[in-house]
Order: structure tokens, then C-alpha cells, then sequence
């Protein structure tokens, strides 16, 4: 195959693996490297590998010559939900028929030498998402699969301002696809549903700065901004008997998070390195938006309102690692990570709660490979919802149609990643 034919093809794979299924808080997926997610993603004032570029682009400062990682998320994810009593459904625990997942990451570095600027390329997932609830279940009206795919591109520039300070910036171009679907009343009326379906562009820009004062001591902190995002598609309705099949063009607005990310690192030898992090997501910009269409069916409003009202919510990531003379090192983490959805538009979605991830892992770094693996064990002590109102509300000639997604929800996870890296 000639270089073009590879390239194709590495795009290729690159794009229908990311838009496999997985879920995180929101939709945010921490998990970008081997050795960072060993380490509980504390990562930011260390930032030694090229995946930097995502979790502090300043820290590729420390690289030299021709750097190249690559990596893969697989994860198993379980949530469920049990109705609460008085629902035609209670007893019954349903799962998300989703379980397994995979997410590729890729990075690029590049320092010449004697040279204070160094730049770097990253291909990566922040966002993305699936669940799939079997039909039958009565919050069915509230959700029964949605999708989002959401794929950046992430070139940066970082500069050493001194030896023991560097500066980076760069900038993010997104592809997001989104998909969501609901029925519109209890389903003992079948086929009913609502879908919408919309894809498009955006930009934004992340920022990093890392300080290492003295030997024992780095300071690491980035930003990433929000990003606001045109969704165009279309809408599809099915309500019998008063509404056939029906497609409409549609489009909705919608702005990502920023991230904010501080990172302090504490090595009191060569040989052990522990650093807590405090990461900062600002999911409240996924407040209210509306999905505007190109005429109505029958029965049902021209532009329906989308109600999230999600908030601001904090991952604090924990983590150690032994380094050892033959190359070889070993990592232990713990991540606490807030949930971003209340219950007053609770949604199945997400099935957002507070969440506990403890990860191990293991990696050799020699003088032109090094790899890394690492384990994630994910836990969400289970959460009852009560009095939440849909997102979405239906009304069909202005009688309501929807019920709330209360209930109790769990979730249980687990994850390997694989990270590879060649210098040259």
C-alpha cells in the first residue's frame, strides 16, 4: 500500500472506533493514555509523554527530537435502572445494551534540537457517548438510545520561557454527530417515537502552563475551552394514528464544556512521583437549547425545547508511580468523579451519578519503544431520582404525553488501556 492508501485507511478505523459507544461523567472522557489513566488521570504537572498535548500541551516541552504514541480505550460499562413502584414496569431492572466500547487516541510531537519551541498534533475523543435501553421500559418516554460522536483535532505550540517554565497554546477543531431518540407515549402503542439527527463543526482553543521550581516540585495547569457547536439534520415522527411517519429538517444549537485543570506533582526521589489534580467542568452550557424544524408534524409543535439545566462538576484525581532502573515502572490511581446531571431533568442518557474510578498499571520506557497498560475499575453507589421532569416534553393537541424518569440507577465499569510510543 502507498502512503496515501495507509493514511486513508488509519483514518478509517480511527473514525469507527471513536464513534463506538462509551460513557463518562456527562460525556466527558478523561481517559486519553495508558500511563496518565494508571495514575488516576493525574497527569498535568507531569505531562513527560506526547498525549500531553490533551492533558497539558506545555508539558511537551520536555521531549526531544520525533515523539509518537498511540493507544486504545476498551471498556465494558453496565448502568441500569429499576422503576419505582406504581409503574406498569416496577420490579424489573433494565440495562443499557451497550456494554462494550473502544476509543483510539493519537499524538505527535516534535523538538528540535537546541530548540525552546516544541509543537505537537493530537487526534482524540474528549466527548462521547452511547446508551441503548431496551423498549419496553415506561421512561422510555424520557429516552431510549441516544449517540454522540465527537472527534478533535488538536494541533499546539509550546515554548520554555526558562528551564523550569514552559507556555503552550493550540487549537481544537471538533466534529460532533449527535442522535437521540424517545418514544413519544408509554409503548403500548408501537411504532411511536421522536429522533433527532444532526452533525457539524466547531472550534475552539486549550492553553497549558507547567513550572518546576525545584526538583521535587512541578506545578501543571490547562484549559480547554467551550465550543460551541450547529447541529444541522433532521427530526422523524411517528405517533399513529394521528401522525405517520414523518422527516423534517432540522437543527439545534449546543455549547461543550470548558475544562480547567490544576496538577501539582511531588517527586521526594528519582524513583517515585505523586500528583493530585483538580479538574474543573463547566457542564452548565448545557443548559436550554431548541431543535428548530422546517415545518411540524401534525399534532406537535414546529420548534421543540430541549431542557438539560446540567451544572458544573468536579473530577479530583489522585495518583502515585515507582520507577525502576531497568526502565520498568508501575502506577496506582483513585479518581472521585462529581456527577454533572440533576435530577430535575434527569436523564438516561447520561444515567449520570457520582462515580469512584481506581486504576493500576504497569509500562517500560526504553530508548526507542516504550508501551504501557493499565486497569480501571469504575463504581456509582446506586442513585434514586425522584421528582425529575423530561428534557423533552410532548404534548399531543396540548395534552401531555411524557412521564419522568424516576427511578433508581447503577453503574458499574471496566476498562484496559494499551499505550504504545516510538521516539526518533
Amino acid at each position: 500500500m502507498n502512503r496515501r492508501n495507509i493514511s486513508r485507511l488509519l483514518v478509517t478505523v480511527f473514525w469507527g472506533l471513536s464513534v463506538l459507544d462509551v460513557s463518562a461523567n456527562g460525556f466527558g472522557l478523561a481517559s486519553q493514555d495508558a500511563f496518565a489513566t494508571a495514575r488516576g488521570e493525574a497527569f498535568a504537572a507531569t505531562a513527560d509523554n506526547p498525549s500531553a498535548i490533551f492533558y497539558n500541551p506545555a508539558g511537551i516541552t520536555q521531549l526531544a527530537g520525533n515523539n509518537l504514541r498511540a493507544g486504545l480505550y476498551g471498556i465494558y460499562l453496565d448502568p441500569s435502572y429499576s422503576p419505582p413502584s406504581g409503574r406498569y414496569d416496577s420490579g424489573n431492572t433494565y440495562h443499557s445494551s451497550d456494554h462494550l466500547a473502544a476509543v483510539p487516541q493519537l499524538f505527535y510531537t516534535y523538538t528540535a534540537k537546541d530548540w525552546p519551541v516544541s509543537f505537537g498534533l493530537g487526534v482524540y475523543a474528549p466527548f462521547g457517548g452511547r446508551m441503548d435501553w431496551p423498549y419496553g421500559a415506561s421512561f422510555n418516554t424520557v429516552s431510549t438510545q441516544g449517540k454522540l460522536a465527537y472527534l478533535t483535532a488538536n494541533p499546539v505550540i509550546a515554548v520554555k520561557l526558562a528551564p523550569s517554565l514552559s507556555l503552550a497554546g493550540g487549537v481544537m477543531v471538533n466534529y460532533v454527530n449527535m442522535d437521540l431518540e424517545q418514544v413519544i407515549s408509554y409503548p403500548t402503542r408501537n411504532p411511536n417515537f421522536f429522533r433527532f439527527t444532526g452533525y457539524g463543526w466547531s472550534v475552539g482553543y486549550n492553553l497549558g502552563l507547567r513550572w518546576q521550581p525545584i526538583d521535587q516540585i512541578s506545578i501543571g495547569a490547562t484549559f480547554r475551552s467551550s465550543a460551541p457547536v450547529n447541529l444541522n439534520g433532521h427530526t422523524e415522527f411517528q405517533y399513529p394514528p394521528t401522525t405517520p411517519y414523518t422527516s423534517l429538517p432540522a437543527q439545534a444549537d449546543f455549547t461543550f464544556p470548558l475544562t480547567a485543570v490544576v496538577g501539582i506533582s511531588y517527586r521526594p526521589t528519582p524513583k517515585w512521583n505523586l500528583e493530585f489534580d483538580a479538574n474543573y467542568t463547566d457542564w452548565s452550557s448545557f443548559g436550554n437549547s431548541t431543535i428548530n424544524q422546517k415545518g411540524s408534524a401534525f399534532g406537535f409543535p414546529q420548534n421543540i425545547p430541549v431542557n438539560l439545566d446540567w451544572q458544573a462538576s468536579w473530577m479530583l484525581e489522585f495518583g502515585v508511580t515507582r520507577y525502576f532502573d531497568n526502565g520498568w515502572h508501575v502506577s496506582a490511581g483513585y479518581v472521585y468523579n462529581q456527577t454533572s446531571v440533576p435530577d430535575a431533568y434527569y436523564t438516561p442518557l447520561a444515567a449520570d451519578l457520582d462515580r469512584h474510578f481506581l486504576s493500576v498499571g504497569a509500562g517500560y520506557k526504553g530508548k526507542r519503544f516504550d508501551c504501557d497498560i493499565a486497569y480501571q475499575f469504575g463504581y456509582g453507589p446506586a442513585h434514586t431520582v425522584t421528582g425529575s421532569t423530561p428534557p423533552i416534553v410532548f404534548s399531543n393537541f396540548g395534552n401531555p404525553i411524557t412521564s419522568p424518569a424516576d427511578g433508581k440507577y447503577d453503574f458499574i465499569s471496566q476498562a484496559v488501556l494499551v499505550t504504545v510510543g516510538m521516539h526518533f
